[in-house]
């Protein structure tokens, strides 16, 4: 697999994880080293051995794994002359006591997890090893029933030790006023006496050292002298036997090396499939089924990285169709939903439970490839389309049947028009390879392509229009939208840039796929003379009176109180502002002061239609001030002002 691929996917971050639920070195060494299998018989068999570890620790089992302290430094070793030492033979037999509770475990639990159980069957006891450990070390030092020779040594220890003792009691009793305290103490594991500096003399023996103060000297008595000699012979000559004891040991565990490799190995086997079913509960991962036929059906996924905060996924695909196109807003939740499909999928490929509800389905694939994300190389000097392109390129030449494509925001970082082309061609070539495809787009001429071809689907992300918030739902079937203009309005652009943009939009939607020339005829702005600088309103005004000498009939002018209708935002508003030198007018939509050119605007209503000829008034909306502006008009009987609150009030 590729790792570049399964950065994308998140897939590392899954085996980081997965890593901190091992207890032994072995068992997190394999964990990093998991990988994706391809074969369905295998991917099968892995995930029955998880959910059987998973159903274990669910029902409160607590599993007797062996402790691989100190077993690493022994396998280094082993073999290369080495004499292991107490603490060695120490590690040992604690791994190979552990062997032993772990296999009479799992012999209790085969009836409820068979596959479970066959690891314990590769578990030797060693049970001659065990003892004879057992027999030789104990409380971490080698015992004296380890050897004949070395009981015998030791015995002539401790009579020497018995015979410098009573000397020293005869000597602190001799030498009482001369010592500065009652007791013996050692320097060098030589036995000295504290004697007053003034003194020394006075007690025969070699001065091994002195107080900081000066006041004390530490002698050894000369009567001791032999004695320390014999004692010292016989220390070296336990050292010998113990290093005898020891190496005899060494060569009994290199005799089972290879069954002491294999039980760690089997150690090492069941730390990692209990870190795969502690890692399942802590997901709450499920069950699921496994083809070769590229089916994905699942309910209620969730990316493992997000936790319970995720919207459940509901996804399908490789039954009627084979090339989903998913479309929807930024921010919407497509690419979550293509990172959640493909982490997943290498998720049960790897014999891991995923959280998904149960009974969902799920395919096995040889070959994956995702464009998630730009992928610029500054190292390669790689643009963000030429990136995605070389990974296309790649695809295309190594798709098959059994290959899944994940594809983010197709036809992005180059011009639309080619970059829709160049996409189109790509899905139908990864079709006819037999490839699994699931794409994410903004572009209407993609969800199109993938509404008319045959094997191809649309999905959307579903989105409240009302709130402007995405639902992260994923629904199949059905093209989604961008709400750009939508999103747009919400984030703070000002309305008249809106207006325009809708505008231009319709204008090249109705004149089809025009692409420049068709938002070149739908621009209204004046021709650029070199040298020649204009004010922008005023190259406007002359647009607009030069329009009008033409041969194009000219429209009546628009007087305050008209209604009119506005095409572009297919509304009804009032004329509360006559058209200024550029043709502009204002007009009052849904309580929203807005300008338009004339040429965008319809007479609906005129004023004189809507209000009585003798009536002489001016049309204001609501203010405070043109209410009290109303008060002192009608306290002087005069006619002529009337207030209306929006455009409703004279509809």
């Amino acid at each position: 697999m590729n790792e570049n691929m399964m950065i994308r996917l998140e897939y590392t971050q899954v085996i980081e994880r997965l890593t901190q639920y091992a207890v032994t070195y072995l068992g997190r060494t394999m964990a990093m080293k998991l990988t994706p299998l391809t074969e369905l018989g295998a991917v099968k068999s892995l995930l029955a051995e998880t959910l059987e570890a998973a159903e274990l620790l669910r029902r409160g089992s607590s599993v007797p794994l062996p402790s691989l302290d100190g077993m690493e430094p022994v396998f280094q070793l082993i073999g290369t002359g080495y004499v292991f030492t107490e603490a060695d033979f120490g590690a040992i037999l604690t791994f190979l006591t552990g062997c032993g509770h772990l296999r009479r475990y799992m012999d209790g639990k085969r009836p409820q997890a068979p596959r479970v159980a066959t690891y314990a069957n590769s578990l030797y006891d060693l049970a001659e090893v065990r003892r004879e450990i057992d027999r030789c070390i104990r409380h971490g030092r080698v015992d004296d029933a380890a050897s004949g020779e070395l009981a015998k040594i030791r015995r002539h220890i401790l009579i020497v030790e018995d015979r410098m003792k009573k000397k020293l009691d005869a000597l602190m009793t001799k030498h009482k006023s001369h010592l500065q305290e009652a007791i013996v103490t050692k320097r060098g594991n030589r036995y000295v006496l504290p004697v007053k500096k003034e003194h020394r003399r006075l007690l025969q023996g070699a001065v091994l050292d002195e107080s900081a103060s000066g006041q004390t000297v530490y002698i050894e008595p000369a009567e001791l002298a032999a004695l320390h000699y014999e004692l010292g012979d016989l220390r070296t000559e336990e050292v010998r036997e113990e290093t005898k004891v020891l190496a005899l040991l060494t060569g009994l565990v290199e005799e089972h090396e290879a069954e002491l490799r294999l039980n760690a190995e089997a150690v090492g086997a069941y730390d990692f499939l209990f870190a795969k079913a502690k890692y399942a509960l802590a997901i709450d991962g499920a069950p699921v089924d496994v083809n070769d036929t590229g089916v994905i059906d699942v309910r209620g996924a969730k990316h493992p990285l997000l936790g319970g905060g995720m919207v459940p996924l509901d996804f399908a695909i490789g039954r009627t169709y084979r090339s989903l196109i998913i479309t929807g807003p930024n921010t919407g939740g497509k690419t979550v939903a293509l990172k959640t499909v493909g982490l997943l999928t290498l998720m049960v490929q790897s014999g891991l439970l995923v959280p998904v509800e149960p009974g969902s389905v799920f395919a096995v694939f040889r070959r994956f490839a995702a464009d998630i994300g730009d992928g610029q190389s500054l190292e390669q000097s790689l643009s963000t389309f030429s990136s995605h392109v070389k990974l296309l390129v790649e695809t295309l030449r190594t798709a098959n049947g059994a290959t899944l494509v994940l594809i983010d925001e197709m036809a992005s970082g180059t011009d639309p028009g080619e970059g829709v082309g160049l996409s189109i061609a790509v899905l139908e070539e990864l079709y006819r390879k037999g490839a699994t495809v699931v794409a994410t787009t903004h572009f209407n001429e993609i969800k199109r392509f993938a509404a008319a071809a045959p094997g191809f689907e649309n999905a959307r992300m579903e989105f409240d229009a009302e709130t402007l918030e995405p639902l992260y739902r994923l629904r199949i079937g059905e093209a989604g939208h961008s709400y750009a203009f939508a999103i747009a309005s919400k984030l703070g652009m000002p309305a008249h840039v809106l207006v325009r943009s809708r505008e231009l939009t319709e204008g090249v939607r109705r004149r089809g796929e025009g692409g420049e020339d068709a938002f070149a005829e739908a621009v209204d702005l004046p021709a650029f003379v070199p040298g020649q600088a204009q004010p922008l309103k005023q190259a406007q005004g002359q647009a607009a009176s030069a329009e009008a000498a033409g041969a194009a009939p000219v429209e009546a002018e628009l007087e305050v109180g008209d209604c009119v209708y506005i095409p572009s935002l297919d509304k009804f508003g009032i004329v509360y502002a006559a058209a200024d030198k550029v043709g502009e007018v204002g007009v009052m939509v849904q309580k929203e002061k807005l300008k338009f050119n004339r040429k965008r605007l319809k007479l609906h209503i005129s004023k004189s239609e809507l209000y009585p000829d003798d009536y002489d008034f001016d049309i204001v909306f609501d203010t405070k001030e043109n209410r009290k502006k109303k008060k002192l008009m009608s306290k002087r009987h005069v006619e002529g002002l009337t207030i209306v609150r929006s455009e409703e009030d004279l509809s």
